[in-house]
């Protein structure tokens, strides 16, 4: 960073007085924007981050806190006719709709069959965070488990922390906690974004699939999410066929 080598660094990582300076701010400033004392702009807190070499998943993290005080709209709890049936139009590649906390709306019977049937979870059971930390059978399902699952933590700190008093993410975040690796992760504070990328999947009935993760925004529901999984290959296509067929 050009700094001089100072005696005494205990620790790695610069001293709070060597952010400000290199931030352009004041040490007090900066240290009462540390303890959430001040407010500030979105030019000081990319200034912040770019000092501290965060990534663009974690600079986005840090600017949402310039818009905290603004209240974030209630996304509706019912999926509307025309997207649910985009859902059920996608089977036999697997659907689903999620809502800002990652709770299942709707699903097509592609995705009960990849996964599990959500209508035989209870109803705080169906979640996309509970499938993955919670739920036994995905750490068999997901060949990549680890990769997937501390990837998809990272994105849901990151919505979380936008909404502190959200009951919802609260009772989400305990359960997740009850899970020896979930903890661990949460408390590095690790955030990330949502990236397009193929899944794979070991089904115990067909075998290996290559499944492309796709994500869309719903427009007209603010808050809903689309995905979808669609086959990466040939074989992974007529893998999903034939679940849904013995399903």
């Amino acid at each position: 960073m050009g700094l001089p080598d100072l005696p005494g660094r205990r620790t790695p990582g610069l001293r709070r007085p060597e952010v400000a300076e290199l931030a352009g701010i004041s040490v007090s400033w900066y240290t009462w924007l540390e303890q959430g004392r001040v407010r500030t702009s979105e030019q000081v807190l990319r200034a912040v981050s770019r000092v501290l070499r965060l990534d663009a998943a974690e600079t986005a993290h840090v600017l949402s806190f310039a818009e905290e005080s603004r209240p974030a709209a209630d996304a509706p709890t019912w999926v509307s006719p025309n997207l649910h049936t985009l859902v059920q139009a996608m089977t036999p590649h697997p659907a689903v709709v999620l809502d800002p906390h990652w709770d299942l709306l709707a699903w097509n019977a592609g995705y009960a069959a990849l996964l599990t049937d959500p209508a035989r979870l209870h109803p705080k059971q169906r979640n996309l965070l509970w499938l993955v930390f919670r739920w036994p059978p995905a750490r068999t399902l997901l060949p990549d488990w680890e990769q997937e699952a501390r990837a998809l933590l990272g994105q849901f700190r990151s919505r979380a922390a936008r909404r502190p008093k959200d009951p919802r993410f609260a009772e989400l975040v305990t359960e997740l906690l009850a899970d020896g690796d979930a903890a661990r992760w949460y408390e590095r504070r690790e955030t990330t974004g949502f990236e397009p990328s193929v899944r794979r999947f070991r089904h115990p009935a067909v075998g290996e699939l290559r499944l492309r993760y796709v994500k869309l925004a719903a427009v007209d529901e603010p808050g809903h999410h689309f995905l979808s999984y669609l086959p990466d290959d040939r074989d992974s296509e007529d893998a999903l066929r034939r679940l849904w067929e013995n399903a």
